[in-house]
């Protein structure tokens, strides 16, 4: 209950920062009078036109990267997985790069992330039908990781084929990740879909729970597999998807924040979900708020830094793992 009561602290602290926080250099009672009482003119445009939108949307990314990689990990019972491991945000991202290739993206503003929403779906019908309609945990990996690669494949050749430079280099941008920029207009897009997605995700806790003692006993103690697996795919495409379609390819969120949370709930997968939810959320806040104060004339991407740390806990994960198996 500490942890739980920590994380949300620290989750309303980071989104009132990210508020504040900013090149503008706003004072705090101006931008308070700007966010709520809509006083200040131009203030009135930073504050809920630019900086609440992402604010907002750093808050819902993190907590659906963060939910979905405990969920597959919980699934999937491999402590390297992650979302990306089904080939979802692969999948979103070579939506997203076709219409900046092919210039919906400048035509009409919400074509990126559709075009990312689109991809994320496709992706879901093609690992349900190469894993099978009862295909387990491995041919789902499989599945998944032929899926990824394929989808960077495709995104190469798109990079590759480019006539345009600026283009490639919009495409590249996008790829390390980023929630400046975003509007409003993103959240409604990208929020009922991860809201959708989390919900279908938090509702497997119990489930998740079984699977530990292993899938006879999972199905002994009245688990229905196939609609675990169906509601855990579903929930992590929506979740998933959606998050990459507005903040761009983000990386190892999913991957370190529920092996930070794990020791603190006890292994147990049905309270490591709202945490890892809640501490996704707050690595991507951070890492926002990061951005701004580290290079705050360059653009530093947000999935740059992400890397930087995720890079390094995912190569001691593997070593430490390599120690106990030896």
């Amino acid at each position: 209950m500490k942890l739980f009561l920590f994380l949300v602290l620290l989750v309303l602290a980071l989104f009132a920062a990210s508020l504040l926080i900013g090149p503008a250099g706003l004072g705090l009672g101006e931008s308070l009078a700007a966010l709520f009482r809509g006083e200040g003119g131009p203030v009135v445009l930073v504050m809920q036109e630019i900086r609440l939108p992402r604010a907002v949307l750093g808050l819902l990314a993190g907590a659906a990267l963060g939910l979905s990689g405990a969920a597959m990990q919980g699934y999937l019972r491999n402590p390297l997985a992650e979302p990306g491991l089904i080939g979802v945000s692969g999948s979103a991202a070579l939506g997203a790069v076709l219409a900046l290739q092919t210039g919906l993206a400048g035509v009409f503003a919400l074509a990126l992330p559709l075009s990312a929403l689109a991809g994320a779906g496709l992706s879901v019908l093609l690992i349900l039908a190469l894993a099978g309609p009862r295909g387990g945990a491995l041919a789902l990996i499989l599945a998944g990781v032929a899926l990824s690669a394929l989808s960077g494949a495709l995104t190469s050749l798109v990079l590759n084929l480019s006539p345009n430079p600026f283009a490639a280099m919009e495409i590249v941008y996008w790829m390390m990740g980023s929630l400046a920029d975003r509007s409003m207009a993103h959240v409604w897009l990208a929020g009922p879909f991860i809201v959708a997605g989390m919900a279908a995700l938090l509702s497997v806790g119990r489930g998740l729970d079984a699977l530990t003692l292993g899938e006879d006993a999972a199905q002994s103690m009245g688990v229905n597999l196939n609609r675990l697996r169906l509601v855990v795919i579903f929930g992590t495409a929506a979740a998933v998807g959606a998050a990459v379609a507005v903040a761009g390819a983000v990386g190892f969120v999913g991957l370190v924040v529920p092996h930070i949370l794990r020791p603190w709930v006890g292994a147990r997968p049905s309270r490591l979900l709202p945490a890892a939810a809640l501490g996704g959320a707050a690595m991507l806040l951070a890492a926002d708020i990061a951005t701004r104060l580290i290079a705050p004339d360059r653009d530093l991407k947000l999935g740059v830094l992400t890397a930087i740390v995720g890079a390094p806990f995912f190569l001691h994960l593997i070593w430490r793992l390599r120690r106990v198996e030896a």
